[in-house]
């Protein structure tokens, strides 16, 4: 039964069915649902009112293409936000052709959640951005930060539906990043033998950074709802485990976090790319094409190429700062080298 302060963020929306169900398949089938807060892919309508579909750039999708032992599945948001009806139920049939199943979040709910909670909150508090506790002292800032969090919890609740509403007996559900830190244990508690995998992609910070977030235990709790919990690098899940033992009074063990008689591992996963897809990219003859046009371009010069997300701890103008400055103490080096930043 969800509150009253959840309901305002409720609308009415018709139950759509059709293909979702269409991804359900006979008999046993070994399918990773990979949920994630993006869909893979770019909605798009040209000027006829036609959809078409794009795949995204990003990191986890280029990282997955290299899965290629599991049916993969995606569930995320769209990108886009299209009223209950003909429109929505055409893309939603495009989609589902490409293995995409859509989440629909409303604007309202949508900057609630994503530029509420989790960028302005999580995002900062992982990359060990202090969260100004004082400004949350003012009702107004503390009614705000109570706001973002219920649209937090409606909008994994979303998720979780649709998770459920895709799901067969046998799949593997991955979950993705800290915009669905509470899903685990949505998932757990309806279909508690549902094999639920969670990776977070940012930094986990320090338990002396961590515990000044005010909703600390509800979304610990909520992440050891996963059967194993991955990160980064070794320090990343150190900073959990540590979390859940001074923030939940839980047990550290070897393998993971000890939790009322069970055991969710925790374990280091540097994520990678299938270096073997962009071998043969290289080879193909329109690489081939942009590669002659830069090398003569360029000729005679050193390139230095940088590719970075537009965020603010990638450290983008230090880095043009350090160029400068090197080319400053190393004039003859000016006209000799060039560098190239692509900014995603």
């Amino acid at each position: 039964r969800r509150n009253r302060s959840q309901q305002q963020f409720d609308y009415d929306e018709a139950l759509y069915e059709g293909p979702l169900n269409n991804l359900k398949q006979e008999g046993r089938s070994d399918r990773l649902v990979v949920v994630a807060n993006r869909l893979p892919v770019t909605c798009s309508k040209d000027s006829h009112g036609n959809w078409s579909l794009q795949v995204s750039a990003g990191g986890l999708v280029s990282a997955l293409k290299g899965v290629s032992s599991y049916k993969t599945i995606w569930i995320g948001w769209p990108g886009i936000w299209v009223k209950p009806g003909k429109d929505r139920d055409a893309l939603t049939t495009m989609l589902a052709q490409e293995g995409c199943l859509p989440v629909w979040i409303d604007p309202t709910l949508l900057d609630l959640y994503y530029n509420g909670f989790c960028n302005s909150v999580l995002w900062q508090l992982f990359h060990y951005v202090p969260l100004n506790i004082d400004s949350w002292q003012k009702m107004s800032e503390h009614r705000a930060m109570q706001m973002q969090w219920q649209a937090y919890q409606v909008a994994n609740q979303k998720f979780a539906d649709v998770v459920l509403e895709g799901y067969q007996a046998h799949d593997i559900v991955w979950v993705q990043d800290y915009h669905l830190m509470q899903l685990p244990s949505l998932l757990k508690a309806a279909v508690p033998k549902m094999k639920v995998g969670f990776f977070l992609h940012t930094p986990f910070p320090s338990s002396e950074m961590y515990r000044t977030l005010p909703v600390r235990e509800e979304v610990l709790r909520a992440v050891l709802g996963a059967d194993l919990i991955g990160f980064h690098t070794y320090d990343y899940a150190r900073h959990f485990i540590s979390s859940c033992t001074r923030i939940l009074g839980l047990e550290g063990t070897p393998e993971g976090v000890e939790n009322n008689g069970s055991i969710t591992r925790v374990g280091t996963f540097p994520i990678g790319i299938d270096p073997e897809r962009f071998t043969r990219a290289m080879e193909t003859d329109e690489v081939q094409g942009h590669v002659a046009k830069l090398l003569n371009r360029y000729a005679g010069r050193k390139i230095m190429l940088g590719v970075d997300r537009l965020d603010m701890v990638k450290g983008i103008p230090q880095k043009l700062l350090a160029f400068e400055k090197f080319l400053e103490e190393h004039p003859e080096w000016r006209d000799k080298v060039l560098l190239g930043q692509i900014a995603v």
